[in-house]
């Protein structure tokens, strides 16, 4: 009897400290250091409601915006991920050709030729919220067209929010496009 008890308290210690006290812990401490990042980065209007966050990709579907990543979970994060389809499957085939002709419907001034891959691919997670440069700097001319704002001034706003590969050397620079749809709108306002 006495193995037993002593086997009770010991796993209930442990499930406290490490369950309880280890998890409590850790919220605490990056409450403390990283509050911004903690919470899930989140961006709020001006109302201080929540739009989004830093972290996970969205649908804009009016054209005078920027546009993401195709995301085969119509970026729903709790289902985050991606149908492993081979580069012959009939419905990834379907999808290109269809993000494809949506490009070109929406973009004639743009080439095919020059349509960066990251516009008609997903990301692994399904919920990417970056962009390479050059496929922001692609959809240039159509949110010109569209809401009337310089080339120039639009190019500018899509430098601005680049960010460059992290310690000068890894990864590649990105562009997060709900940040820059609010400075694009934020554009427009003035």
């Amino acid at each position: 009897m006495g193995v037993l008890a002593t086997s009770l308290r010991t796993s209930l210690l442990i499930m406290l400290v490490c369950g309880l006290l280890y998890s409590l812990t850790m919220t605490g401490i990056a409450q403390l250091i990283f509050p911004k990042q903690a919470n899930g980065s989140l961006i709020h209007n001006a109302d201080g409601v929540v739009i989004g966050s830093e972290l996970i990709g969205q649908s804009f579907v009016d054209p005078a915006f920027f546009q993401g990543r195709v995301s085969s979970i119509e970026y729903k994060a709790e289902g985050s991920g991606t149908p492993n389809y081979a580069p012959s499957n009939s419905d990834m085939l379907d999808r290109v050709k269809q993000s494809i002709a949506d490009w070109s419907a929406n973009n004639p001034d743009v080439p095919v030729s020059e349509l960066p891959i990251d516009l008609i691919s997903n990301s692994g997670s399904g919920l990417d919220p970056d962009i390479s440069p050059e496929a922001a700097l692609a959809q240039v001319p159509r949110i010109s067209q569209l809401t009337g704002i310089d080339q120039q001034q639009i190019t500018a706003l899509v430098d601005e929010h680049t960010k460059p590969r992290e310690l000068g050397f890894l990864g590649e620079p990105t562009v997060n496009v709900l940040m820059l749809n609010i400075a694009l709108q934020q554009l427009q306002a003035k």
